[in-house]
Formats: C-alpha cells, sequence, structure tokens
C-alpha cells in the first residue's frame, strides 16, 4: 500500500477517536479530504522542481507508535542547549516526556497542544489563532491538520517579557522500523511581548523517520520573537518544515535556521504583514555534505506601507550534496515605503555538488528599496594560499574561510549559548578544531 493510502485509511480510525464537540474537528476533517485530493507534492509542481519525495515515502511507516520509551535526562541532554536557564517542551516518539519537560502556568502557558485542545478555558484563544496563518491549500500542511494530536502550545499574554528561553524538543527513539510524526506548535505573543525559542528534532537510531511539522507564530504589536531551528539529525531522518508567521504593527519576528544534518530537509518558512512598520528577519547556514538535501522556501508578504524584511542564507556543499533556495519578496501596491533585502551566497566544495538558487522579487509599489542576489563559487584560492603561507595547514586553512564565510550570520545570533554550540557543530562538521569562537 502506497503511504497516501495508507494515510488516508489510518485517518478514518483516528477520526473516531476524536471528540465531535472539539473546535478543531470538522477542521481536521477538511483537512484531510484536502490532503486526499492533492497528494504528497511531486516535481512536476514548479515550488518542489529540485526536491523529490519519492525515496523516502516508499517506507512503511508506522502513524502511532506507542508505548512509554523511557528516556532519561543524561541519555538526550547533549541534544539540549543545557548549559542555560531555559523551559523545556520534549517529545518522544511524538508522545509529551514529563521527565524531559519544564514548563509553566505562571502568568504564561508553555505547555501542550492537547491541553490547549481539550480545555475549555483555551477554547476561544484556539477558535481564534489555529489555523488562521497556515496556508490550508498546501497538502502537507493539511497532512498535518489532520492528524494533529501533539505539539507545544506557547501563550505570552501583553506586556509579557518571557525570563529565559523556551526549548522544544523532539526525540525518536526508533522503537519502530520506520515512523511518521507530524508535530503542530502553535505560538502566540501577545502585545509587547517577548520571547526566544529553540526548536530541534532529533533521531536517536539509525531507523527512518520522516517528521512533517506545522508551527504557526503570531505576533501582536510590538512583540519581539527570536526563534531558532538547530536542524543536525542524523542520515536517517528527513524533515519538512512548515512555518508561518503573522506579524501585527511594530513587531520584529527574526528566524535563524541551522541545516547541518539529516537526509532530506524542507523549510517553508512564510512571513505575512498585517499593518505598518513591521520588521522580518530571515537566515540560515546550510554546511552537508555526502548525499544530503537541504531545501529552503521562503515567502515574505509586504502588504502595508514602512516594513522592513531582511533575508541572508549562505551554503556550503561537498560531497554529492544538492542545496535548493527560493525565496520570494512580494510588494503589494499598497506596500510604498518597503524596504527588502534578500541574500543567497554559496560555495561548492566539490565537482558533484549541487545548488539551485531563485532569489525572486515581485514588486506593485513604486517607492521602494528592494534588492536580491545570489552567488556560486568556490573557496578563494588566494586567500587560501595567503593562510597557508603563513604556516596554516590546508584543512584548518578551509576551515577558517568558510567559517569567515558563514559569520555574519552568526553574528546576529542573540543568545550567546546558542552561538556557541552552532560554532562546535560547524567545526565537528568541517572536522576541525579551530581553538576559538567567532
Amino acid at each position: 500500500m502506497e503511504l497516501k493510502d495508507k494515510l488516508v485509511s489510518s485517518f478514518f480510525a483516528y477520526e473516531d477517536g476524536l471528540d465531535v464537540h472539539s473546535p478543531i474537528h470538522d477542521i481536521c476533517s477538511d483537512a484531510m479530504k484536502k490532503f486526499d485530493k492533492k497528494g504528497f507534492p511531486t516535481r512536476k509542481e514548479e515550488a518542489w522542481k529540485y526536491t523529490s519525495l519519492n525515496a523516502i515515502l516508499k517506507q512503511n511507516y508506522s502513524l502511532f507508535p506507542k508505548g512509554d520509551t523511557g528516556l532519561e535526562f543524561k541519555d538526550v541532554m547533549r541534544y539540549f542547549i543545557h548549559d542555560i536557564d531555559s523551559y523545556k517542551i520534549a517529545f518522544v516518539d511524538g508522545r509529551y516526556s514529563s521527565n524531559l519537560s519544564a514548563t509553566s502556568h505562571e502568568g504564561l502557558d508553555i505547555c501542550l497542544m492537547s491541553s490547549a485542545l481539550s480545555k475549555p478555558k483555551y477554547r476561544a484563544v484556539i477558535e481564534k489563532y489555529f489555523n488562521r496563518a497556515a496556508n490550508t491549500e498546501d497538502s502537507l500542511t493539511a497532512l498535518n491538520t489532520a492528524f494533529l494530536k501533539e505539539g507545544a502550545f506557547i501563550n505570552i499574554p501583553k506586556g509579557k517579557v518571557v525570563d529565559k528561553p523556551i526549548q522544544i524538543l523532539h526525540f525518536s527513539t526508533g522503537k519502530e522500523p520506520a515512523m511518521m510524526l507530524q508535530p503542530r506548535n502553535l505560538i502566540i505573543v501577545g502585545e509587547n511581548a517577548q520571547v526566544q525559542i529553540i526548536e530541534r528534532h532529533q533521531n536517536l537510531t539509525e531507523n527512518p523517520v520522516l517528521t512533517n511539522v506545522v508551527t504557526e507564530i503570531f505576533a501582536d504589536k510590538q512583540a519581539l520573537v527570536d526563534y531558532y531551528k538547530i536542524q543536525n539529525d542524523n542520515q536517517a531522518a528527513s524533515l519538512i518544515d512548515n512555518t508561518y508567521i503573522m506579524q501585527e504593527k511594530n513587531s520584529h519576528a527574526s528566524v535563524h535556521t541551522f541545516s547541518i544534518g539529516g537526509n532530506l530537509t524542507r523549510n517553508n518558512l512564510n512571513f505575512y504583514h498585517k499593518d505598518e512598520y513591521i520588521t522580518s528577519t530571515l537566515k540560515g547556514i546550510t554546511i552537508i555534505g555526502e548525499k544530503q538535501h537541504v531545501d529552503h522556501h521562503t515567502l515574505v508578504n509586504h502588504v502595508h506601507p514602512n516594513c522592513e524584511s531582511h533575508q541572508d542564507y549562505k551554503g556550503i556543499y561537498a560531497d554529492r550534496s544538492t542545496g535548493v533556495f527560493n525565496g520570494k519578496v512580494i510588494v503589494e501596491k499598497e506596500a510604498q515605503k518597503t524596504n527588502a533585502f534578500q541574500q543567497n551566497n554559496n560555495i561548492l566544495l566539490d565537482d558533484k555538488a549541487t545548488i539551485n538558487t531563485k532569489p525572486q522579487l515581485e514588486i506593485f509599489a513604486d517607492d521602494v528599496k528592494c534588492s536580491h542576489g545570489c552567488t556560486v563559487g568556490q573557496l578563494d584560492e588566494e586567500a587560501l594560499f595567503y593562510l597557508r603561507s603563513r604556516g596554516i595547514p590546508v584543512k584548518e586553512a578551509k576551515a577558517l574561510l568558510m567559517y569567515a564565510f558563514a559569520n555574519n550570520v552568526l553574528e546576529s545570533v542573540k543568545i550567546p549559548e546558542v552561538k556557541a554550540r552552532i560554532n562546535k557543530l560547524i567545526a565537528r562538521k568541517l572536522g576541525v578544531n579551530l581553538g576559538f569562537e567567532l
């Protein structure tokens, strides 16, 4: 049985367990109908031209893993940013793990989607926000919505500055021969509130896992959202990440995506502006090798005047790896005084490495400052010769140049411990120990 047919047939059994009085019951049913009609995206679609899902869809994924895995913090501590005090929401094989988590309801809600969906006190919030930012016509988003069961629910009230970062971690134990996970996160940041969030997905074995995650983020007036995605999974893990961010007046939302590991990774990052004086920041570093594949698709939709967006993605590709960058900025007719910047720079370390880059601007206003560009090349031979002439071995010299290449993205990381962790991950990926942090 093909995976699509298995998902559709499994949904009917899953639907029997849903509360018919739940505010999302009809939404889930409608979402499955859309997925059944559209199925998984193929390379015939322009947005998926350079990314095929065929290989990862051949697995016989378990959809509903059962039982307690008994993970202890010492088993997974290295995957947390453990040298900072933080709130934690951890999931193991799609289920909430209380012993790995540190949640809160003291003046804010850092808890679970299942709680928000089942408790009457959250019903108004769910009805107002759930599925309001997501692209309901996207088949993979619809699939996630249909099987909605668990994820992170974060609700920061007006004027609240969260005192420490929030970590969201999803672990796969390999208890099943192959597993498919569908986490759903809903994050609401109230007027003049501030929050920092770190998200990570980690497969703990070599058994295949496919994660199809959807995150909706709502930034109210003057809100500040600082979001970090650490993607350093093993070669048996594939990730499809759909993130939708809706911003109100004077808000600032930034997302840093660090794609260093995994088999196939697809990041769909979408920003929607709902008022004036909004700032959106999208930055990323991709360093992959072997036959890894990373695809970044970004969208910033400027609808109102006096807004800014800044995109800066750096990619380093070795061996037979493949990178894709498709960044789109839309400036509507009413969005005068828009300032939009988009840049994608790439280094190919081997002849068989590939990058497909397509920065796009669609401008319908006439009083704007917009620019975009991309570069594809190799390491600077003159710079490499200079470093080697100073006694630096070739491997370390190449690593220094690659660190310098990615440094302007790292400079904007606001959590020092996250920056230090990313530096270590990059050094490990490059196979060197430089002895300093940028």
